[in-house]
């Protein structure tokens, strides 16, 4: 038996609107962790992207101070309690505008950066480094090995020290 709509009749039948809603669920499903993904991974190509800018302009700053190269090009690990810490605004003070036209002040994830930066002993060793805590607000470790790490694991440190990144993102 069929049921035939009148000709006076609009609009859908129950059925009809509940199989649209579960079409729409079912795409939901499918796009949601895709998205939340593709928001996370954004946020880390973002806090990179800041530290190489960043990083690049300390090198800069230091290359016209003392002539230097590559600091740690060698290091195959980095201690963080052999570099000097130094805020933001001071950071600021020393590359802006000359070597960059703003130091950020917050990651991908909108936490701080950690920025180091020897201004009494630019000879030193352990000179620059710049770093990002990911999405966790875990503190930064006291060493680094240098290497990198799942790009889909956004909690893990993200280091740059003395011309080259210790803690990336790689495939």
């Amino acid at each position: 038996m069929r049921l035939h709509r009148r000709a006076g009749q609009q609009g859908f039948t129950l059925i009809e609107l509940l199989i649209v809603v579960a079409i729409i669920g079912i795409i939901a499903s499918i796009l949601i962790p895709n998205l939340l993904d593709a928001i996370q991974k954004a946020k880390q190509k973002r806090t990179v992207a800041d530290i190489r800018i960043t990083g690049t302009a300390m090198f800069s700053w230091l290359t016209d101070e003392v002539g230097a190269a590559a600091a740690g090009a060698a290091a195959t690990s980095i201690e963080m309690s052999k570099y000097q810490s130094i805020d933001r605004d001071a950071l600021t003070t020393r590359l802006v505008p000359l070597y960059v036209q703003i130091v950020p002040q917050l990651d991908g994830w909108k936490r701080p950066y950690f920025y180091f930066l020897n201004v009494n002993t630019p000879l030193a060793e352990n000179v620059m480094a710049i770093a990002s805590s990911g999405r966790d607000t875990a503190a930064l470790s006291a060493t680094y090995t240098l290497s990198g790490f799942d790009p889909t694991d956004y909690d893990q440190d993200i280091i740059w020290a003395d011309g080259f990144f210790v803690r990336w993102p790689q495939k």
